[in-house]
């Protein structure tokens, strides 16, 4: 594990794999985590927005996380999502979550019910004052409804030193230059967006916290290794090769785009749980065909 930050390089936000009935099928579960790993992830996101954590029980959460520890055993670092709209609800999911074998807590601006700069202050003033395990805060407008502005996230950044990173998906590249302009030193922003990985690893952005890489894992952790060691023309031979699925795998929401993918490799069953439902035939038949110029 890295003794700067544990979530360097390429992390993937895992997807729960389901059978046709629609229960976890945990030996597809398994088996992803063991294909992560072999393929150069630097760490797993579990229960993250891509695993369908909404309509997973609180029984099935905690499952998920006790076989992801069980699986990974210490070879790699886990972050587990720990969100909510409800200040006190986060409080209380954490503590199920501070356990060996868990690295950090990632939580997101809360959705919904669009509190102001101040309150989005306060919500993780409260997190940071009662996590024992390292935070990494997370931005996603397009989800919440409401921008955490660089201000209040360098606000947070500079007065709790365990809030170590931001993922940061505004899609803004400005805001993440303003972000790492202006971060402590222990304060690092990871892209949430696969398609700006490249660009902004190029403007002080230590790596991702990827979708796509649930799919091909190995062809984008090469991309963000390039990238780690300034290989910039290698890189970019690779991103080149994925703009069209940065678009294609969210034309129809997420996790429906890269589960689609990932049952067309034969790696899962293509199943979701509502209100999510699997892609249409043409965007189907467009992702595949995407697929097919990649050099895996």
């Amino acid at each position: 594990m890295n003794n700067e930050n544990p979530f360097m390089g390429l992390g993937v936000a895992l997807v729960t794999p389901f059978t046709a009935n629609g229960s976890i099928d945990w030996e597809k579960f398994a088996e992803l985590i063991e294909f992560q790993i072999e393929n150069g992830t630097d760490y797993l996101c579990i229960l993250g927005t891509t695993a369908e954590t909404p309509t997973l029980t609180d029984d099935e959460k905690l499952k998920i996380v006790q076989s992801a520890i069980k699986q990974i055993n210490g070879r790699i670092p886990i972050m587990v999502g720990c969100s909510s709209n409800c200040t006190a609800a986060v409080l209380n999911q954490i503590k199920q979550y501070e356990i060996e074998g868990v690295d950090g807590i990632l939580t997101a601006v809360p959705y919904y019910n669009k509190p102001s700069q101040e309150g989005i202050y306060q919500h993780f003033k409260a997190i940071a004052e009662n996590c024992k395990k390292p935070i990494v805060l997370y931005n996603v407008p397009g989800r919440t409804g409401v921008n955490m502005t660089a201000a209040t996230t360098l606000r947070i950044a500079n007065e709790f030193k365990n809030v170590i990173a931001v993922k940061e998906a505004s899609g803004n590249l400005e805001q993440f230059k303003e972000i790492v302009a202006g971060s402590p030193e222990h304060f690092k922003v990871i892209s949430g967006d696969d398609g700006l990985a490249f660009e902004a690893m190029q403007n002080g952005v230590i790596g991702v916290i990827s979708v796509m890489g649930n799919a091909i894992p190995k062809t984008f952790s090469t991309m963000i290794h390039h990238l780690q060691n300034n290989e910039i023309e290698a890189a970019a031979t690779i991103h080149e090769q994925l703009k069209p699925l940065y678009s294609l795998l969210f034309t129809e929401g997420n996790p429906p785009g890269v589960k689609d993918l990932m049952a067309s490799r034969g790696m899962i069953e293509n199943v979701l749980r509502l209100p999510l439902v699997p892609v249409s035939k043409a965007t189907h038949e467009q992702t595949v065909k995407a697929f097919e110029n990649i050099v895996i």
